[in-house]
C-alpha cells in the first residue's frame, strides 16, 4: 500500500481561504444525568491462534480458528525477503498485506462479511513476481457484524498495555455515552497531533502505524491519525472502522464509527444513531471545523477501496 498523500497540498487546494489549524469549537453542553458514568475500563479483545483449525505446511500457517470473531491469523515460517498475504472476499474485493513478521502469527480482518474467503500467502520470485505457498478458501459466519471493527489487527494495532489505550480510558473518564467518548477522543486528536508533511512524502511501501509513536510524538500522517482514534474508540467497545480510499484525488484514510446515541461531534459529524459516518480527523486537525463540515458534507468526497 503506497502513501504518497500529500495532505498540505490537497487542503491549500480546497480549503485556501480557510487554513491556520482547528476552531477549537466548544464541546456539546453539559447535561443533568440521573445515573453513574459510563464505564471507561478498556475492553480489548485479544486476537488468538488456538489451534483448532489450521492450514498449514512448510513455509505458513493460517490459523482461521476464531473467524466467527471476525479475524484469521497467519504465520510465515520461510526465509523469503518479500511475502504477501492476499484476501479475496466474498464480494470479490481483494485485500494484500505485507508480512514482516518471521515464525509469529498476525492478525488480519475479515472485514467483508459473512461468506467465501479465499486466502493466499505469496512470495517473491523476481521483481513484482510472486508464487502461492499457500492457499486455502474458507466459509466465514461471524456471530456480530460489528466484532471485525472491535478487534486489533495489523493496521490497529493495540492491546491491554498499549499508552494509546490508557489515553482513551482517561478521555472517556466521566462521559455518559460513547457519543461523549467519541467527541472527547476525537477533539483531543485533532488538537494535539500534527500533520507530518515530511513523513507523508517519505513514507515506504507496506507502512503500518505505530499508534503509540504518534500518540508521543504528536504528528504523523493520515494513517496514524485513523489507526490511533480507531484504536483509542475500539478499546472503549465502539465499533469503528478504518477506511482507506481516495478524498478526492488523494489517495488517503480516516474512519467511520457505530454508536447507539444521537447527537452531534463539534458540529462536523452526525450521529444518526443507525448508520456509519465518516470521520476525517487529519482534514480537522488542519482546517476549521466549518471548511471540514462544508468538505465532508454528504461524504461524496471519499471513495472506500479497504476497510480495516
Amino acid at each position: 500500500m503506497k502513501y504518497r498523500l500529500h495532505l498540505s497540498y490537497l487542503l491549500i487546494a480546497i480549503f485556501c481561504l480557510l487554513l491556520g489549524g482547528c476552531s477549537g469549537s466548544s464541546s456539546a453542553s453539559r447535561k443533568e444525568h440521573s445515573g453513574p458514568p459510563r464505564d471507561s475500563t478498556p475492553r480489548v479483545l485479544t486476537p488468538s491462534a488456538d489451534g483448532v483449525t489450521v492450514y498449514q505446511n512448510d513455509f505458513a500457517s493460517i490459523d482461521t480458528s476464531n473467524t466467527s470473531q471476525g479475524y484469521v491469523m497467519v504465520k510465515y515460517n520461510g526465509t523469503n525477503e518479500k511475502v504477501k498475504l492476499q484476501i479475496t472476499c466474498p464480494d470479490q474485493s481483494c485485500y494484500t498485506y505485507l508480512i514482516s513478521d518471521r515464525g509469529a502469527y498476525d492478525t488480519f480482518p475479515l472485514t467483508a462479511g459473512n461468506g467465501s474467503y479465499a486466502l493466499q500467502v505469496l512470495e517473491n520470485v523476481a521483481g513484482d513476481t510472486y508464487t502461492v505457498s499457500l492457499a486455502q478458501s474458507i466459509n466465514v459466519n461471524i456471530e456480530d457484524e460489528f466484532l471485525p471493527f472491535l478487534y486489533p489487527n495489523q493496521y490497529v494495532n493495540f492491546h491491554t498495555d498499549s499508552k494509546a489505550v490508557s489515553k482513551g480510558s482517561d478521555l472517556a473518564k466521566d462521559t455518559y455515552s460513547d457519543l461523549d467518548v467519541v467527541q472527547n477522543i476525537y477533539n483531543y486528536v485533532i488538537k494535539n497531533i500534527s500533520y507530518d508533511t515530511e513523513k507523508a512524502q517519505n513514507v515506504s511501501y507496506g507502512y503500518v502505524p505505530d499508534i503509540d509513536d504518534t500518540l508521543s510524538s504528536k504528528k504523523g500522517i493520515c494513517f496514524d491519525y485513523a489507526a490511533l482514534m480507531a484504536s483509542m474508540l475500539r478499546s472503549q467497545n465502539i465499533p469503528t472502522k478504518l477506511e482507506v480510499g481516495y478524498s478526492g484525488d488523494a489517495y488517503h484514510a480516516w474512519i467511520s464509527t457505530y454508536i447507539d446515541d444521537k447527537g452531534w461531534v463539534d458540529d462536523i459529524i452526525q450521529f444518526n444513531g443507525d448508520t456509519w459516518q465518516i470521520m476525517d480527523p487529519t482534514l480537522a486537525a488542519t482546517n476549521d471545523s466549518a471548511a471540514v463540515k462544508k468538505y465532508i458534507g454528504d461524504g461524496s468526497h471519499y471513495v472506500v477501496k479497504y476497510t480495516y
